[in-house]
């Protein structure tokens, strides 16, 4: 019996085996979705948590890094609202400014873990309840809850009303 020079390769192809086991982390693609509301300084911190799960001190710390960057950007923008002379110039470059941050922190940090997580795990992880990201905030910074949203501060007086 001879073989057919015109047949296809034939190669034993199977998808690589899973051996990691994984932990249980936040989801890395909701992080990076709720850092549109809850600021990058959210995502990152979250994104820290789960490196150190996955047992990647070195891109922990890298997480740790955006979330100082993130924080201070946060008191940055506020104190630009609070010292500059309201006009609807600075509360436009303020908000622009978080803007390019968030697609900043997206594209240098923000999306790595994701691929990380797909490429080495799948879609089937343990995943953690998104209430328990608020007990470690608190537990690591010793604030209630985590700081969210874009700081919006007005210099405006505020009629009240006669009643």
């Amino acid at each position: 019996m001879t073989t057919n020079p015109y047949a296809p390769p034939a190669a034993a192809v199977s998808d690589p085996a899973r051996s990691d086991v994984a932990p249980p982390i936040w989801n890395p693609t909701v992080a990076a979705n709720w850092s549109l509301v809850f600021t990058p300084a959210f995502g990152s911190f979250v994104q820290m948590l789960n490196w150190e799960a996955l047992g990647e001190p070195e891109k922990a710390t890298g997480a740790k890094q955006w979330f100082i960057a993130s924080v201070v950007v946060l008191i940055a923008s506020a104190a630009t609202a609070l010292l500059l002379e309201d006009t609807g110039k600075v509360d436009v470059a303020t908000r622009l400014a978080g803007f390019v941050y968030l697609f900043i922190w997206y594209f240098a940090s923000g999306r790595a873990q994701a691929r990380y997580v797909r490429e080495r795990f799948g879609k089937s992880y343990p995943r953690k309840r998104w209430g328990e990201a608020s007990d470690h905030c608190r537990d690591r910074t010793g604030c209630v809850r985590p700081v969210g949203g874009y700081c919006r501060v007005s210099h405006r007086k505020v009629r009240r009303r006669a009643g």
